[in-house]
């Protein structure tokens, strides 16, 4: 059965289950609300990459919809390992999920509960190398969500409908703009390289710092690409050289169609260009070294 659960153990509240057979109450604010964050730590040859950026980031999102964090770095730590030791494949995606917990349904936030913990690992599913050769194709959409994309929240119905738009066309992702400006994908930070140097767009409560923001200033700086942070617009986006997606899942992966249209100019339109090409390697090379 395509739909069919992995047969796969997963963590929940305190207990080792079969995922198939994992149950929560149907009071819990995750289920009724989207009311809880998450986070996905990629693991390669069993080693979580860039682990502490990842629980960092998801003590910001839990404080941000004031919810205790209910582990420690060092509790996470072994609960990942745990999960990871489980699962008989070297690369996996390590899944964690936290809810505010079971109450009776009211849209004021209940005080004292005890968060829902969530978690399982799985193995990962490769981008297809012929997408890592040839780049994907993208379309753009105006960015309808909600305004706190800073958090990484389990409530995504509006990615779920933009990433539909490019899966109605097709496509791999949507790239989304507000007023005129890049803000993000549906499940990915987007990039672009103008007079090879690569431009991301600056923090803000609209966008998810995704963990890779920070690794692509660090790869830049070892490759010798130059790195800035500031508003992008959607002329710029059209016209730029190259457009890079970065996420858990994607690495780092060249948008090489937008629109139906060719990304870039010249020789290289429409083909992954020399900034990606770069990343890429310096990220293979950064999985290795940034692991534990």
């Amino acid at each position: 059965m395509m739909n069919a659960l992995p047969d796969i153990a997963c963590y929940l509240n305190g207990a080792f289950t079969p995922l198939a057979e994992a149950r929560i109450s149907p009071m819990d604010r995750g289920f009724i609300f989207g009311d809880g964050a998450y986070e996905m730590i990629p693991v390669y040859g069993g080693r979580m990459f860039r682990f502490d950026e990842h629980i960092a980031r998801l003590e910001r999102s839990l404080a941000k919809l004031r919810i205790p964090n209910p582990m420690s770095r060092e509790q996470w730590l072994a609960l990942g390992r745990e999960l990871v030791s489980r699962l008989a494949n070297g690369d996996q995606w390590w899944y964690i999920q936290v809810t505010r917990g079971v109450a009776p349904r009211d849209h004021v936030m209940p005080k004292d509960l005890k968060p829902t913990v969530f978690s399982y690992s799985n193995a990962q599913r490769a981008v297809p190398a012929e997408q890592r050769h040839h780049g994907v194709a993208c379309v753009s959409a105006r960015d309808f969500r909600w305004e706190r994309g800073d958090i990484k929240s389990t409530s995504l119905l509006g990615n779920v409908l933009a990433r539909q738009i490019s899966a109605d066309q097709g496509a791999v992702e949507t790239i989304m703009l507000r007023e005129g400006f890049l803000t993000e994908a549906s499940a990915s930070n987007v990039w672009i390289v103008k007079e090879g140097a690569l431009l991301g767009v600056p923090k803000s409560e609209q966008v998810l710092e995704g963990i890779r923001v920070e690794l692509l200033r660090e790869l830049c700086e070892e490759v010798g690409v130059a790195y800035n942070l500031r508003p992008i617009s959607e002329a710029e986006l059209f016209a730029a050289d190259e457009v890079i997606l970065s996420s858990a899942t994607k690495e780092v992966l060249a948008v090489t169609t937008l629109d139906g249209e060719g990304v870039g100019h010249g020789a290289l339109r429409g083909k992954p260009g020399p900034v990606y090409a770069k990343l890429y390697e310096a990220y293979q090379g950064a999985k290795r070294l940034q692991s534990i």
